[in-house]
């Protein structure tokens, strides 16, 4: 599975100018661990978190100053073809609780603890049903396809008219949060569309 499967998005950021005060209340209303702090370009600069706006207030009042004067650098990204395992292995070797994602240098998503472990509790038996459902959906509400889920890896079996079904099938499964590999059956002879 890769960080596109998982990350939160769209993503809620601030700006460099933004004041602590406003960062401590998007914290706390949406109940982040940390806010990635993007230019105006949206390349991440740095990361607000909880323990940022601790150290911020405590002792003299500084709820006032940019959130550019409290953030954490450097930042840990991620791309959102990084693979959930190396990114949770990253995740408990630097104790970071979210890893921005950026495509091209821009933030795309974010990806927490929880992003991670929700994939973790998902019982396979509702990810293959979540499937079925969809291309169910697909075939006009009717049964054409077999799934099976072991480990996230779904095999779909039936008949295909053609190699344009058979890759729109593919793709489907591949937008199932919990698939992280797709295996679909070939072509029936019997079905596919001759010129």
């Amino acid at each position: 599975m890769k960080a596109r499967d998982v990350m939160t998005r769209p993503v809620v950021s601030v700006r460099a100018g933004t004041t602590i005060r406003e960062a401590i209340a998007i914290l706390t209303d949406k109940g982040f661990a940390a806010l990635p702090v993007v230019d105006d370009a949206g390349r991440v600069i740095g990361l607000f978190s909880e323990s940022d706006a601790l150290a911020a207030t405590s002792g003299a009042d500084h709820r006032d100053d940019p959130v550019s004067t409290a953030l954490s650098r450097p930042v840990e990204v991620a791309a959102p073809t990084d693979d959930t395992a190396a990114i949770a292995a990253r995740m408990l070797r630097g104790r970071l609780r979210c890893v921005p994602v950026v495509e091209e240098g821009v933030l795309v998503g974010m990806v927490a603890r929880r992003d991670l472990l929700r994939v973790l509790v998902r019982d396979e038996d509702v990810v293959a049903a979540n499937v079925r459902s969809l291309l169910d959906d697909y075939a006009g509400s009717t049964r054409r396809w077999s799934v099976t889920l072991r480990r996230g890896a779904a095999t779909v079996t039936g008949e295909f008219a053609d190699e344009a079904e058979r890759r729109v099938v593919t793709a489907l499964v591949r937008t199932v949060p919990g698939v992280t590999s797709v295996q679909v059956g070939p072509v029936h002879a019997d079905l596919a569309w001759t010129d």
